[in-house]
């Protein structure tokens, strides 16, 4: 396991702009007021030869109510499970009865803690520190996270007390990458937890609960996964602040960086269009993609009728994807959400080998031929893949460029049926096969070329027969006078 450093400290005094310098990322959000991180993030770092991970925390004000004292309770959290704490303040703000607070609950931890006097530039370092010395948490460290100014000389001190014995090797979970999305309070974050077994991320009543993506490494039956928490996409009329447009980026980045896309769904709510929206989106992604509706407890027979008679309408350009009816807050059937998981991973990885290709196209163009294009029937001659996640079959012919839509849907299903593809859209490419002897002039030999100007003089001699052959038959035609 790697060393854990968390940050923890008052809002908006500099934290997930350290986290970013040290992780030399720009995966956390930064923007100038309080309340911006919520949940914790992870980040793995590289300095002074050593690798530790980075724990970005809410800030702590010590009145937290609603939705602040679920942010606060995953803060604790990482102080828990951190081996090194870096306490950060904000020297322009000087020293607060907020941060005095953090700093007696640190003190009875029994965490190395180090003080991080952040926002140091502009001012007289001895003056700006000197209040913070009263927490009685030992050596202060001025910095300017913005711009990195003593956060190398910080790490060298701080890094110099981890044990060798800590750092092993690499620590980065290897298997399926989940991302959950939806729009905004659907309960992706509720489901986050019921598939970790833990309260690992906030959940609250309110819409835009989760502002950054979340990575969370776990295993499970031995099995390792990424589970990745999404902030919820709204249609784009109704994004006005800066910090979701960059939290619905987020999301979007999160999407092409998994291998399978649980899209959530409100069942009280039925489907919407911005639904549609982001399923198109993950389809436009070529990832895998798992539909699930929440919520689905406690609704009338009706109501659950009605919505599968919206699925089977509106829902037929996915009819292979998985559709699962959950209760995230319950628990009800989000167990079998793992199993379209691995089936859809497995659809969209597998190797296909040339051979097999070739031979479902040539059972394919048997049963059904491609149309006539200019009189030429259109020849489509082997196949191969072109890679995985999603899976890509490159066919080769000619006058591929004219074949028509319908035709290509017909080998996307078929392809489909015949390799047992779920969960995974399917691309093809097609590449017409150029003339080799287009643009070339044909040498004869002189012998060839002799023999060729025998032929046109014997053709030339035929022709003046026929010609006068012709001119005799009109005159044994024509009336005597």
């Amino acid at each position: 396991m790697l060393p854990v450093i968390a940050l923890v400290g008052r809002p908006n005094v500099g934290k997930s702009t350290l986290f970013n310098q040290l992780t030399r990322s720009r995966d956390a959000l930064v923007a100038d007021f309080a309340g911006l991180t919520r949940d914790r993030k992870y980040g793995e770092a590289f300095m002074h030869n050593r690798r530790f991970m980075v724990v970005d925390t809410g800030g702590l004000s010590g009145e937290e109510e609603g939705i602040d004292s679920a942010m606060a309770e995953q803060s604790l959290l990482a102080i828990q499970e951190a081996d090194i704490v870096l306490f950060v303040v904000d020297c322009r703000a000087g020293l607060t009865p907020t941060d005095q607070s953090i700093g007696n609950y640190l003190r009875t931890q029994g965490k190395p803690v180090y003080v991080v006097a952040n926002k140091i530039d502009g001012a007289n370092h001895d003056i700006a520190v000197a209040p913070f010395y009263e927490l009685g948490l030992g050596e202060l460290f001025p910095t300017t996270a913005t711009h990195g100014r003593g956060v190398k000389s910080m790490m060298a001190e701080v890094l110099d007390t981890l044990p060798e014995e800590k750092v092993e090797e690499e620590d980065e979970a290897t298997g399926i990458k989940i991302a959950v999305v939806g729009r905004p309070n659907v309960g992706k974050s509720t489901l986050v937890n019921r598939l970790l077994g833990e309260d690992r991320v906030v959940v609250f009543d309110m819409p835009g609960t989760t502002r950054d993506s979340v990575y969370i490494n776990y295993t499970r039956h031995d099995k390792p996964y990424t589970l990745i928490d999404t902030a919820g996409v709204r249609r784009r009329k109704n994004v006005s602040l800066t910090v979701e447009k960059f939290s619905i980026v987020k999301t979007l980045q999160a999407i092409d960086d998994a291998n399978v896309v649980v899209l959530l769904m409100d069942a009280s709510e039925s489907i919407v269009d911005q639904d549609l929206h982001l399923m198109g989106q993950v389809i436009d992604s070529g990832r895998a993609l798992v539909v699930a509706l929440n919520k689905w407890d406690g609704l009338e027979e009706d109501h659950k009728a009605h919505i599968k008679r919206e699925l089977d309408r509106r829902l037929q350009f996915i009819d292979f994807a998985d559709v699962h009816f959950i209760s995230a807050l319950h628990g009800t059937n989000v167990g079998h959400l793992y199993e379209s998981i691995e089936r859809a991973y497995h659809s969209a990885t597998s190797t296909l080998s040339t051979n097999r290709l070739t031979r479902i196209l040539e059972d394919a163009v048997s049963v059904h031929q491609p149309p006539l294009v200019n009189g030429r029937r259109i020849k489509l001659r082997y196949a191969h893949a072109g890679g995985s996640n999603p899976p890509i079959v490159v066919v080769h012919g000619n006058q591929t460029d004219a074949l028509p839509k319908h035709y290509k849907r017909y080998l996307e299903k078929t392809f489909r049926r015949v390799l047992d593809l779920h969960g995974t859209p399917i691309r093809f490419e097609f590449k017409s096969s150029d003339n080799p002897f287009a643009g070339r002039k044909s040498k004869l030999s002189p012998k060839d070329q002799q023999k060729q100007k025998r032929l046109i003089e014997k053709n030339g001699r035929g022709r003046n027969d026929r010609a006068k052959l012709g001119g005799r038959s009109q005159k044994s035609k024509s009336p005597k006078k």
